[in-house]
């Protein structure tokens, strides 16, 4: 054992951009990540205690009163950009000689919970859970942390992956580099995002207004799950999104099924026609026009398939026998946009079933945006495959005469929520960040193309001009936005770990 630490710090000190030696005081990286990050659990216990839906914009203050403090301890100074909705956080720390700025994004706040779905007290409480021998996940005392560390342990807690455990390892990481007087050679502006999980509404006009305070030369965001194997991981790109709620309207009221059926048309028919019509049976999307622009070379099939994706495991791990035949991998089924079908209702199911005719039957759907495709253009294909249907198109509620004149009437409302983004593997930013990881953890990253998710970036490059990559860092195993919700103790460490060689990788 004393041998391999020596060994890393031999390789640490050997590096170009490693710590200065007599500042690490004898520890080598790892040490000196699994010191902070275990200091820091009591910060993370407090900020997962603070309740942080954004639809709930009273909970969100204490969040933001508590990143200030946060931040301004360790010699930044912060400034609320104010929005038409809530507040945007800016904190900025600058050093001497600097010839770079660095942006970075986190995001603060969390999705909704259902309280009857979590397996402990609240969701807003914060528990340590091991897996016990039957693959179950049990609570255990905080105090097992001071007799031991297993970095399989999990805190289970809302928003501990999505994304306050990124915010907090990245705070413990500027405490370890402050410890060993280990500075960054470029000046820090930390953005901080409060409303991420309703589409971050405010961002793109607040990008545009607070340009100059945002001014940088690269743009990292510190965000989202590592690749499925749990290795390091950097990503260079992410799906935009935008949103679509259809409504097919039936009898103005829900009707007796036994008095109107063969008579009442029903509308929850007319709606699984209609969404039938827009794929085929391999799942690809029949819209003529849809996936124009994109275009995967031999070069970018060759870097997809880099990935170390299991498709084995991938459909074993979802319990699907096949794949919709948009890409022929993972990978590359994620450099399309894609139609996904994300909600339907019509009438009643379960207990609360009855024998009626429904008078309207909703679909929500979400379309994934890649940077090859326009989305007010994939908005208006979608638009026009409707009406070629038959349907008749209402903003809200047909009127009286319309009933009367149409036989299919449908209401359309969109939003695009964002764009997507994706950089270059060797710019600036990707090599940079491509040698703090290699650094920290001996053996060079996996890079993704793009991810599959959508993350409030676009507005970023597209208005400040600055190269944006992904550093994900929690297990993908996290239950991100469901019930339950944790994140590895192992992965929380590794986080420290990979923020403390970024904040002293020299650019």
């Amino acid at each position: 054992m004393k041998f391999n630490r020596a060994l890393v710090l031999f390789l640490l000190l050997a590096s170009q951009s490693v710590l200065i030696a007599q500042n690490i005081k004898g520890k080598t990286l790892d040490e000196l990540a699994f010191k902070y990050a275990k200091e820091s659990i009591e910060n993370f216990k407090e900020l997962l205690s603070l309740p942080n839906d954004a639809n709930q914009p009273e909970d969100i203050e204490a969040n933001i009163k508590w990143t200030e403090k946060a931040f301004q301890e360790l010699s930044f100074t912060t400034q609320r950009l104010e929005t038409n909705s809530l507040p945007l956080l800016l904190a900025e720390r600058k050093v001497k000689n600097a010839k770079k700025t660095v942006l970075i994004y986190l995001q603060i706040d969390g999705q909704p919970i259902d309280s009857t779905k979590w397996n402990q007290e609240s969701a807003w409480k914060p528990v340590l859970k091991e897996r016990n021998k039957e693959g179950q996940w049990q609570t255990i005392d905080w105090s097992q942390l001071d007799r031991g560390f297993n970095p399989d342990w999990r805190i289970f807690a809302r928003s501990t992956s999505d994304a306050k455990g990124p915010a907090v390892a990245f705070l413990a990481a500027l405490k370890a580099t402050k410890s060993i007087k280990a500075q960054p050679n470029y000046n820090m502006k930390v953005i901080m995002d409060f409303e991420e999980e309703l589409g971050s509404p405010p961002l793109p006009a607040a990008v545009k207004k607070y340009s100059e305070e945002l001014a940088s030369d690269m743009f990292i965001i510190f965000d989202g799950p590592r690749h499925i194997t749990n290795q390091p991981t950097l990503s260079f790109g992410a799906r935009g999104i935008a949103t679509i709620t259809l409504k097919v309207f039936g009898p103005r009221l829900p009707q007796h099924s036994g008095h109107y059926g063969n008579y009442a048309p029903n509308p929850a028919l007319k709606m699984s026609r209609l969404l039938a019509s827009m794929k085929d049976e391999q799942g690809r999307v029949l819209i003529p026009g849809f996936y124009d622009g994109v275009n995967l070379d031999e070069e970018t099939k060759r870097l997809l398939a880099l990935v170390p994706d299991d498709e084995t495991f991938i459909r074993k791990n979802l319990g699907i026998a096949n794949i919709d035949q948009v890409g022929n991998n993972y990978q590359e089924s994620i450099q399309y946009p894609s139609l996904n079908i994300r909600g339907l209702n019509a009438g009643w199911v379960g207990k609360k079933v009855r024998t009626i005719i429904p008078a309207t039957a909703t679909a929500e759907i979400d379309v994934r945006l890649v940077i090859e495709s326009n989305p007010e253009g994939l908005i208006g294909l979608i638009r026009e495959h409707i009406k070629k249907q038959g349907f008749y198109m209402v903003e809200n509620e047909p009127t009286e005469e319309e009933r009367m004149q149409y036989t299919k009437i449908i209401a359309f409302t969109h939003k695009i929520a964002y764009r997507a983004f994706r950089t270059d593997f060797d710019s600036e930013v990707g090599l940079w960040l491509d040698r703090a990881l290699t650094r920290a953890f001996n053996k060079r990253p996996i890079k993704k193309r793009t991810s599959g998710g959508s993350i409030p970036i676009s507005p970023f490059v597209s208005s400040l001009g600055v190269p944006a990559v992904t550093v994900p860092t929690v297990n993908s195993d996290n239950n991100q936005h469901s019930p339950n919700e944790n994140i590895r103790l192992g992965n929380y460490v590794d986080a420290v770990k990979t923020f403390i060689a970024i904040l002293t990788e020299k650019l």
